[in-house]
């Protein structure tokens, strides 16, 4: 690690350095192609395909089942690091660490055992929750009827992220008289259509579109046995999106001093005959920086937070761990607002340290606006930051669930 990198700060652990070593090759192959898959659209397989084979899909496995045992503080680290080399990988892999947390705190021990099994493999999940059709809130129109002792599921499920490159969707559905089911259906099972069709100007490379389901027959080992996901999951799931944003961030400063050090003309009004003098420049780079750091100091400070959740979960169970995963939930929201505006402020200012060059569609900077903008739109945060007012002032929880629908 460069000095200069060094100034992003410690790992949250006296492991971190090691384990990130694994993979930091990784990043820099996906970074050093993310500008040009981002103009040709061309979705990262392969780059998705590194990062199994390296074994970062198996982070929170413990080490006895074939992972590495991560806490959250480090998995969330490690996010920030891969956000910064390419923020649609991240959000691809969004889904898969959801279910891997699903799998860990799950009630029924022969679900648990399996899954392990299989994620300790290198299999991977995308998402299968969204729906846009004219399902009200708290219900789906994906539906999961008996036919004998299997289950066929008819549907259609949009924003589902990391599908198209999983080897599983994790479905959220509902039977004949409405109530809920959770599966995890085979992306390649007959009757399973994956397009991508996702057309948002930003996060463009996340296969975020539609999946359609048309008689789909499921083993009735792949309905799991509880529908509730696990306790600290909306402040997990908001917690990845702030990592992606904060490693945005991070690759936005650091682009913008390597062009600022690379730039050799000058401003006749300019303050010195080197752009890398003049100390407005290096002021706007200094912002940015700042900007990008606090972002990852506030995450890291939030996984903590995630991190009690989770050990308050294991050690006495849903119920007792109410409180704590509650907390935890305060803890992400506090931090919703403040993150978007410093990384959305930080890829806007860039361009001030730069000249007209810099909106040259060689340099892809616009993606990083484009990219935070875009997964700042996910889950409103005008929400979260209602809801740490109630906490505040009246003591009041958020709410355990975030569901989208008709009202």
């Amino acid at each position: 690690m460069s000095q200069i990198d060094a100034g992003w700060g410690a790992g949250p652990s006296g492991r971190y350095e090691e384990l990130a070593g694994r993979f930091r090759p990784v990043f820099g192959e996906i970074r050093s192609t993310a500008v040009a898959r981002d103009a040709e659209r061309r979705l990262p397989h392969a780059e998705l395909g590194w990062l199994k084979e390296a074994g970062f899909t198996t982070l929170r496995l413990p080490a006895e089942a074939g992972g590495h045992g991560a806490s959250l503080p480090e998995l969330f680290n490690l996010l920030i690091e891969l956000s910064a080399a390419d923020s649609n990988v991240t959000n691809a892999l969004r889904a898969h660490f959801g279910f891997t947390e699903d799998v860990l705190t799950a009630a029924s021990a022969e679900w648990r055992t399996r899954w392990i099994a299989r994620l300790a493999a290198g299999e991977t999940v995308g998402s299968g929750v969204s729906e846009t059709g004219p399902a009200k809130v708290g219900q789906f129109d994906t539906v999961v009827r008996r036919h004998g002792d299997e289950r066929v599921v008819d549907g259609r499920k949009f924003y589902t992220t990391g599908a198209l490159f999983a080897d599983w969707i994790h479905l959220s559905a509902q039977d004949e008289d409405g109530a809920p089911v959770v599966a995890a259906v085979p992306t390649r099972a007959p009757g399973v259509t994956i397009e991508d069709d996702w057309d948002g100007f930003g996060q463009a490379l996340t296969a975020s579109g539609t999946a359609r389901f048309e008689g789909v027959v499921l083993a009735p080992e792949l309905i799991k046995p509880e529908t509730v996901r696990f306790p600290y999951a909306m402040a997990f799931f908001q917690l990845v999106h702030l990592a992606t944003l904060a490693g945005i961030a991070r690759a936005a400063a650091e682009d913008a001093a390597r062009l600022v050090a690379a730039r050799t003309r000058v401003y006749s009004h300019g303050n010195a005959d080197r752009t890398a003098d003049d100390p407005q420049i290096l002021a706007v780079v200094g912002r940015v920086r700042g900007n990008a750091y606090a972002a990852g100091a506030l995450v890291l400070k939030a996984a903590e937070a995630v991190q009690r959740a989770a050990e308050a979960v294991q050690l006495g169970g849903r119920e007792a761990a109410e409180p704590v995963t509650a907390l935890a939930d305060v803890e992400v929201n506090q931090a919703v607002t403040v993150v978007t505006n410093l990384v959305l402020e930080a890829t806007t200012v860039l361009f001030d340290a730069l000249g007209a060059s810099a909106v040259k569609a060689e340099h892809g900077l616009d993606r990083y606006w484009r990219n935070a903008r875009t997964i700042a739109s996910h889950n409103p945060r005008i929400y979260r930051e209602r809801s740490v007012g109630a906490f505040a002032v009246n003591g009041t929880r958020p709410p355990r669930e975030y569901r989208v629908g008709t009202a």
